[in-house]
């Protein structure tokens, strides 16, 4: 599949001003400074779609995207910010959880796990919270062209292998880089894939 227009369409601090639910949804979550915007850039091979930021935690908003008249992508706030007071983040907290109950044209939600790092509790607490209310979503590792292959093979068996000892079975994985756009078609073929079985 390829992305012939993409544009940005609103940011809504409450879920309730979010763009009617009437095309399915693709949202993008993951760590402060993981490279969501990056990844949502070179999806619609598009480099100053979604701002990126060298600064965490710059994500405040839910941002919509229009695709193809057809689907949207949303950049949701990221979690795990050190920085911010606790009142804040169980603010944040709070419109997360809102927007993921309430959006009933949520297709499908992308964790965004750094690569680089072993796994890390904020993103397996937030994986299993996901779960449990059942949200559908997929992993998706970035930066993979940071790392050497048997450095990147090593980390995700290390993942895997943690996400095992919750998961039976580990929802779909994605190896992406923004830089080398490795990753890109893969996940816009499910994208598409999920869109043919929603029509």
């Amino acid at each position: 599949m390829q992305i012939k227009e993409a544009s940005f369409l609103t940011s809504s601090v409450n879920p309730k001003d979010c763009p009617a639910p009437n095309k399915p949804e693709y949202a993008f979550i993951g760590r402060s400074n993981v490279g969501k915007s990056s990844l949502l850039n070179m999806l619609c091979n598009k480099k100053k779609l979604a701002k990126t930021s060298g600064t965490p935690g710059k994500t405040r908003l839910i941002n919509h995207f229009l695709i193809d008249h057809a689907w949207y992508m949303v950049d949701l706030p990221g979690y795990g910010y050190a920085k911010l007071s606790k009142t804040e983040r169980e603010k944040f907290k709070n419109m997360i959880d809102d927007y993921l109950t309430e959006r009933t044209n949520l297709a499908n939600l992308f964790v965004l796990i750094d690569s680089r790092h072993a796994p890390l509790k904020s993103d397996l607490d937030f994986m299993q919270h996901i779960g449990n209310i059942e949200i559908p979503f997929s992993i998706v590792f970035t930066k993979t062209d940071k790392l050497k292959p048997s450095e990147l093979e090593e980390n995700l068996k290390v993942y895997q292998d943690k996400l095992h000892e919750e998961w039976e079975d580990l929802p779909p994985v994605f190896l992406t880089s923004s830089t080398s756009k490795s990753g890109r078609e893969e996940m816009l073929r499910y994208i598409k894939n999920i869109n043919k079985s929603l029509a």
